[in-house]
This record gives structure tokens, sequence and C-alpha cells, in this order.
């Protein structure tokens, strides 16, 4: 059985974005880049811009589900409050074309991709095109990053058997995963 990930990683000049596409235990990139936003005149514009490029994007690639990367909380809020807008438009893009949502934080995605939850955005795409195989060189840190969502997200839905499982609650999870208790 053949899924589709969209990652996203938002933002308000360049949002990335990556198609990662899982097919048994084959892992294989479909399309990365970003959407560039640094020349529009207003937020509403850019916020406009990010709902119709990935309503575009989920048209054309079909994604089954979509792996977001939450803002990171800076210095600035009025940089926070616009990344948290691009986030609510880029998941309202998704969620109107009925994909299932799941957000992860910095940290936890470099945890999943370099063993270290504060690696470099470098060390992160350094580490895909190893477990890749794919040249990611010319590729902004955005649409990397984007990429190492998407990863994330396979990683933490993908269990041994092979087969993806969702947990409602952690008493399932810990059912299933008895080693996992403290």
């Amino acid at each position: 059985m053949k899924r589709r990930i969209l990652g996203v990683d938002p933002g308000t000049n360049l949002l990335g974005y990556a198609i990662l596409e899982v097919k048994g235990r084959t892992l294989r990139v479909v399309e990365l880049g970003v959407i560039r936003l640094g020349h529009l005149a207003t937020h509403q514009l850019k916020l406009k811009r990010i709902f119709e490029k990935l309503q575009t994007l989920i048209e054309h690639y079909r994604p089954d589900e979509m792996a977001i990367e939450a803002p990171f909380y800076g210095k600035n809020v009025q940089s926070m409050l616009k990344l948290g807008r691009a986030q609510g438009v880029a998941m309202a893009a998704g969620l109107t074309k009925g994909l299932h949502i799941t957000e992860y934080s910095p940290k936890k995605v470099k945890l999943a991709i370099t063993g270290n939850g504060n690696a470099a955005k470098e060390q992160v795409a350094a580490m895909l095109q190893q477990i890749l195989k794919v040249d990611l060189g010319g590729q902004t840190l955005d649409a990397t990053d984007a990429l190492g969502v998407a990863l994330c997200h396979h990683y933490q839905a993908h269990s041994l058997t092979g087969k993806s499982k969702r947990y409602s609650n952690w008493a399932e999870f810990l059912k299933d995963h008895p080693d996992r208790k403290g």
C-alpha cells in the first residue's frame, strides 16, 4: 500500500513543503520546494497565497496526511503571531481537502531525524540526504525542514509491523509499548 505525506515548514517569507511517498519500506521524495512570499505587500496576501498554493499541491499530489512543524517561540511576539497565522492557514488548506494533520515541535523533528533535539538545520539536511539517499544540494533549509517533518511523521506513525497505528490516548499506546513505561 502506498501513502503520501505532505510535510510543511510554515513561514511568512518562505514556506517549505515536501511530499514523501511511503511504499512498504521504500521512501521516495516526490516533490520538495518552497513557496516564496517575501514579495507580497501584506500579511493577508501572504496568507491567501499559502492557502491557494497548498491547495494546488494537495490537488496535484494527493497526499494522504499532512505533518506540520509547530511555530517556535522566540523573543518577538509579533513574529510568533504571524507564524501562527501561517501555520493555521496551512492547516486549513489541508483540512478543507480532508487531510488528517499532525503537528510536531522542531525539537521532536530534529530528534527523530538526527537523534539530537538541538541539531542544526544543516545537520538535519545532511541526515535526510543519507537516510533518503537523495541529493538535497541547492534546496533551502525551509524545504529540507519540511521533508524532515514528513519523515518524522512517518517514523512516529510507523510501527515495527510495518503498519501505521494511531492512538487516541496514552493508555492505548502504553498497552502496545510496555517497554516505554518509566
